[in-house]
């Protein structure tokens, strides 16, 4: 039987690396992708990995990873794009070219990775792609200016290409996890409720794409809470979310 063949971005270090490493362990065969480094080359060490090095802001390098992965490894059957970075910022030290360069990597960086992978899979009319967006795109949270608004896009686009993706035969998903103890979360200046380690973050992620649904999150307390939250009065949100998120 093939063995499964799945391409991860931002596969270098936290919930990227966490899930590359998982699936290597059940044999599949990773293609890991990100910025050239030590860290990229510590996860190919893995026999099931190979690093396939490539910045997600560069378009047509995006088109040259996936046509070498294809050449390489075989037809790529998953695609897990996770690459994304994350700025907190406070009204006061609002910058416009700051939340353009987060969009730039969080949105553009995965719509390149998307235009790329798209194609293939297209033309056999199989194939899943997984976008990583994050539960703060449900709702604006606070110093989360930059980061809430590129994952919010994530989630528009994601459900808006699923309409045609499903006729022709293209799964596509979106995950969302909480806090996970990564690099970027440990920027933040804040208790960050449910905080989860990247592996057990990365086994998440694994169960969920076997199953049918459209949107892997977890935890799943720290999800419905604020799913809650959006439906809520913007009277009831702002003072609660005053109450319980300490900056």
């Amino acid at each position: 039987m093939p063995r499964e063949v799945i391409w991860i971005t931002g596969a270098s270090a936290g919930i990227g690396k966490a899930i590359a490493l998982a699936y290597a362990a059940e044999g599949a065969l990773v293609a890991a992708t990100a910025r050239p480094s030590e860290r990229l080359d510590e996860v190919a060490e893995h026999p099931n990995v190979t690093a396939f090095a490539g910045d997600i802001t560069d378009g047509p390098a995006m088109h040259e990873v996936v046509r070498r992965i294809e050449a390489e490894l075989g037809p790529i059957d998953r695609a897990i794009l996770n690459a994304g970075t994350h700025q907190p910022v406070k009204a006061e030290d609002f910058k416009a070219a700051e939340l353009e360069r987060l969009l730039t990597i969080n949105v553009m960086g995965t719509a390149h990775c998307l235009e790329a992978v798209l194609q293939p899979m297209l033309g056999r009319r199989g194939g899943q792609i997984a976008v990583v967006s994050s539960v703060a795109g449900y709702t604006g949270l606070p110093t989360s200016a930059y980061y809430g608004a590129t994952k919010a896009a994530l989630f528009n686009m994601c459900e808006a290409l699923k309409f045609d993706l499903d006729k022709a035969g293209v799964d596509m998903r979106v995950i969302a996890p909480g806090f996970v103890r990564t690099p970027l979360t440990d920027k933040n200046e804040f208790s960050m409720p449910f905080l989860m380690e990247p592996e057990a973050a990365a086994q998440r992620v694994v169960k969920g794409l076997k199953g049918k649904q459209f949107e892997v999150t977890f935890p799943r307390r720290f999800s419905c809470i604020l799913k809650v939250l959006r439906i809520l009065p913007y009277a009831a949100y702002f003072a609660l979310v005053r109450r319980t998120v300490k900056t």
